[in-house]
């Protein structure tokens, strides 16, 4: 019988041994084998990506890891996917698995910070170069390509400004010119959007996110085609890259519940969203909301769905009082990430360097427009809403 994948997220495999409709967390560090030729031909299953239900040591991961590692396999429709001990961990091994001294790499510049810090500053000690694009001008990822070019880096939509990519034309031109392609996907997640479907080569979402839903577990997936299993799988295994059985736990758990979440997010972001466009201090929405708009468009052509992360422009001489705005906000958590079950909200610092952000080389936003991304919750929109319209008397 075929499922949806709605039902297929309710129906992992179970703990048959203590009869738990949930499957065991086991944490291991060596697995024993009843002989030397056992150990020896489960290795090459291993190697051969076969169906395994354990691995032959605890570096890999357990049998707790391999069940989230099956059901994001199904989800992403994946040769092999790769769990990381925290999100960034998967882009790092994506990078740290494919390039070479003398590689160049090509990288959107709306990409998340750590992924603009690692390409910038640790790949180039190296002898990696890395190229930054502007993500709303296909020529400009066109003309920096080069013989040397490697690996082409897309995040969509972008990281805090929002802006949607013609996917299909990135992945042509790649394989035209015999280039590599990695996507950030934690946005969409492989619900409402499948990138390796798409032709890319690796498909990387953030289970610290949506996939967990629930802000207390961490993690990362990097979902692979046929051909780098082998290259990613020899650095993982090096690295020491793998995600703890709790935490897979976790994940799984959350994993359950992801459909109608997502489905919840959505509605009560629309519902905020409709309040908000009609506030004069705000000056723009960055999220596909607008039939019509180069967003819309391109999220429609990709999409089956949205979820509650946007960013709002308020236009202000006086940044305080934005600041203020966002102080004052009592439903809105201040905080780092988005994805679990409350609201957040953040003021983005995008025009300087700081410790922790790069400036961006293409940036569409004048010095007294400040960018707030807010992450809308499962709470009542009502409330939020309340919240937000107080919260706006502030800004001058």
């Amino acid at each position: 019988m075929k499922k949806s994948i709605s039902t297929f997220l309710k129906q992992p495999i179970k703990d048959n041994t203590n009869r738990s409709a949930n499957p065991s967390v086991t944490r291991a560090s060596t697995i024993l084998f009843n002989s030397m030729q056992e150990l020896h031909q489960h290795e090459k299953r291993i190697k051969a990506n076969k169906k395994i239900s354990y691995y032959s040591y605890g570096r890999y991961g357990s049998s707790t890891t391999i069940e989230l590692e099956n059901i994001l396999k199904e989800l992403e429709q994946a040769y092999h996917v790769f769990l990381t001990g925290t999100g960034f961990g998967g882009v790092s091994l994506a990078i740290m698995s494919i390039c070479r001294p003398g590689d160049e790499i090509l990288v959107s510049d709306n990409v998340y910070g750590p992924t603009r810090e690692i390409s910038e500053d640790l790949i180039k000690e190296f002898d990696i170069q890395a190229y930054f694009y502007d993500p709303d001008d296909f020529n400009d990822l066109k003309n920096k390509i080069t013989k040397k070019t490697k690996l082409i880096i897309v995040e969509n939509p972008g990281s805090n400004t929002f802006e949607f990519q013609d996917l299909s034309k990135i992945v042509k031109l790649a394989k035209r010119k015999k280039i590599l392609t990695f996507l950030d996907n934690t946005w969409g997640t492989p619900l409402y959007l499948k990138p390796l479907k798409l032709g890319f080569d690796m498909s990387f979402t953030s289970a610290t996110k949506y996939f967990s839903g629930h802000s207390d577990a961490m993690g990362g997936s990097l979902a692979v085609n046929k051909k780098l299993f082998k290259k990613v799988m020899f650095f993982y295994k090096l690295s020491g890259y793998r995600m703890s059985a709790d935490e897979a736990y976790l994940i799984i758990r959350g994993l359950r519940t992801l459909d109608v979440r997502l489905k919840k997010h959505y509605e009560n972001t629309k519902i905020v969203i409709n309040f908000l466009k009609k506030q004069k201090k705000i000056k723009e929405i960055l999220y596909p909301y607008k039939p019509g708009s180069k967003n819309y468009k391109l999220w429609k052509k990709y999409y089956s769905g949205a979820n509650g992360l946007f960013s709002i422009v308020i236009k202000s001489k006086n940044k305080s009082s934005v600041v203020k705005f966002v102080n004052s906000l009592e439903l809105f958590g201040i905080g780092y990430s988005w994805g679990g079950f409350e609201s957040l909200v953040l003021l983005q610092n995008l025009k300087g360097e700081t410790k922790y952000t790069r400036i961006r080389k293409y940036f569409r936003f004048k010095k007294d427009e400040h960018i707030v991304r807010l992450h809308i919750g499962l709470e009542d929109p009502k409330d939020l809403i309340e919240d937000l319209r107080k919260a706006l008397t502030y800004i001058k």
